[in-house]
């Protein structure tokens, strides 16, 4: 009998006070046991979570007592044991990582169909079908006679879907992904890039394998889930692959018959890839695994907040992985600073990054910061935070005017919409066909939004700086630095006077000063107060 029930959820919806959802839906998840994943954003909610019937009941009830989620539908599926680890509900730019602005399914979207009809489509001679997810999903199955763009991540998709010649060959477009979140988005892209019969599989292809009798399926091999299941089939029943723990690519049985399987060290497809250094990591990290199976413990998940066991006690302060012009990184060791929270700053080189940062935080991205207790915090508001929480003397948490709410919700329109076209300006030749004239002009749109901001004001929320003012502040220097004179011709008086102050505080110089790339073995630096351990 199954023991646990998962439910997959999403719904695109306006939610400005995203931020201040984040603290009570965790809460309410921990007290009934609920383990899994939920993300949110200003364009909504999207999440997989799993615990008994009732207590994932219990947290959906919770949800739907907010009117705007009051309609928010869930698909269930079954497991004998619990398929996550650990609970998390993170604020994010997305709620499914697209990094276009200006995509709203909620306006404008492909048409939905039916699992009973999706067959009937796919047979139309008239119809290209597209396999929105990405390659190492596609892998393990997909509908027969599905394209397959062959991309890492789905934002590479736009850029896939705009070059893609096939889509002019005939005049119906259908899309499918895992659960149809992907879809809302892809499918709102076409629309607004101006195709018109545009199609999707509604609750994507685990609602076709849930509802559709194998014997009439058009579907070949397994689903790739996001879980511990790793894959499903039919009726939803478990797969056969399994997760390869160096790569977290699926693999099969065969994969794991061949001698380049190792257990949580390598598969056929990451086998040599990884450093000597890394390799002896991952044998570690398996090898505590295995330990903690042994003595029937826990290994991941045995409490809520910690990735990493906890620091040996040579450590004295917190560990602050930094990267000095990362803007990501100037503003989480603005919060530091301010906050008067000593750390140990280690400087890594970003083609060079250092296996022990690696190991913290394996997405591999500045800045990563360990806590006394082994906690990891790799996301740079969640430092500022952290860092603010514990001691704000300068009150940027609380805005002489609006809320803190407003200031996340204003730094989350940045991160998302600006910092994607600061990127296409600064960095264009990383984007193939993009113009960064184009793109400079759209984020000139969000700076003439901070100048009239700062119309009445010295700052964003007041006469006083505020989290707002330094989290976005370092971006705003990366785009007036790309082109220093046209900034300072654009008719931006008080943004610009916002920005040179910054520029020329004492705080801002203490937060840029050069350190030595750290090395293994090597002290760091103690930072704020610039002495060397």
């Amino acid at each position: 009998m199954s023991a646990f029930l998962t439910a997959t959820l999403y719904k695109f919806v306006n939610l400005p006070d995203f931020a201040g959802l984040q603290a009570p839906l965790l809460a309410c998840c921990q007290a009934n046991s609920v383990k899994g994943t939920i993300l949110l954003a200003e364009e909504g909610i999207n999440g997989t979570i799993a615990g008994t019937p009732e207590q994932v009941y219990q947290v959906l009830a919770w949800l739907r007592r907010d009117s705007r989620l009051a309609d928010l539908v869930h698909k269930e599926s079954s497991a004998s044991q619990q398929p996550f680890y650990r609970i998390k509900v993170r604020l994010k730019q997305e709620i499914v990582s697209m990094g276009v602005p200006g995509i709203d399914p909620t306006q404008i979207v492909g048409q939905y169909v039916k699992s009973a009809d999706w067959n009937t489509l796919l047979s139309d001679p008239d119809v290209v079908v597209i396999d929105v997810r990405n390659d190492y999903e596609v892998e393990i199955g997909t509908f027969k006679g599905a394209i397959n763009p062959n991309t890492k991540s789905f934002s590479e998709l736009p850029d896939w879907l705009r070059q893609a010649a096939v889509l002019r060959q005939k005049p119906k477009i259908a899309m499918f992904c895992t659960g149809g979140i992907r879809c809302e988005k892809s499918t709102a892209f076409l629309r607004q890039e101006g195709f018109e019969q545009v199609y999707h599989l509604e609750g994507g292809i685990l609602s076709y394998l849930e509802t559709v009798p194998e014997a009439a399926s058009l579907w070949e091999g397994e689903c790739f889930v996001f879980d511990e299941r790793v894959s499903v089939g039919h009726r939803l029943q478990p797969g056969q692959y399994q997760l390869c723990r160096a790569c977290r690519r699926p693999i099969s049985p065969a994969a794991k018959a061949s001698e380049l399987f190792v257990p949580g060290v390598s598969c056929p497809d990451c086998y040599g890839r990884n450093t000597a250094a890394k390799q002896q990591a991952l044998a570690e990290r398996q090898r505590q695994v295995e330990l903690a199976h042994a003595r029937n413990q826990a290994h991941v998940g045995a409490v809520f907040t910690p990735k990493t066991p906890p620091m040996p006690p040579k450590f004295e302060y917190p560990i602050l992985y930094s990267f000095r012009r990362c803007p990501y990184a100037m503003r989480s060791r603005l919060a530091l600073a301010v906050s008067g929270q000593v750390c140990e700053l280690r400087e890594v080189a970003l083609r060079d990054k250092p296996q022990a940062m690696l190991a913290a935080s394996p997405k591999g991205t500045v800045p990563v910061l360990i806590d006394r207790e082994g906690n990891v915090l790799d996301e740079s508001l969640d430092i500022m935070r952290w860092a603010l929480e514990q001691h704000d003397p300068a009150g940027w948490l609380v805005p002489e005017q609006g809320s803190l709410d407003q200031m996340l919700t204003l730094i989350a329109q940045f991160d998302q919409g600006f910092k994607y076209h600061l990127d296409r300006y600064k960095y264009a030749v990383r984007y193939p066909g993009v113009e960064a004239q184009v793109h400079r002009a759209e984020g000139a749109v969000y700076l003439e939004q901070l100048n009239a901001q700062l119309r009445t004001t010295t700052y964003l929320f007041g006469n006083q700086a505020a989290l707002a003012d330094m989290a976005i502040a370092p971006f705003v220097r990366q785009f007036a630095l790309a082109d220093s004179d046209w900034f300072s011709q654009q008719p931006w008086p008080n943004l610009q006077v916002w920005l040179a102050e910054w520029l020329n505080s004492n705080l801002y110089s203490r937060i840029m000063q050069k350190y030595p790339q750290w090395m293994p073995n090597q002290p760091g630096v103690i930072f704020p107060s610039i002495v060397h351990k």
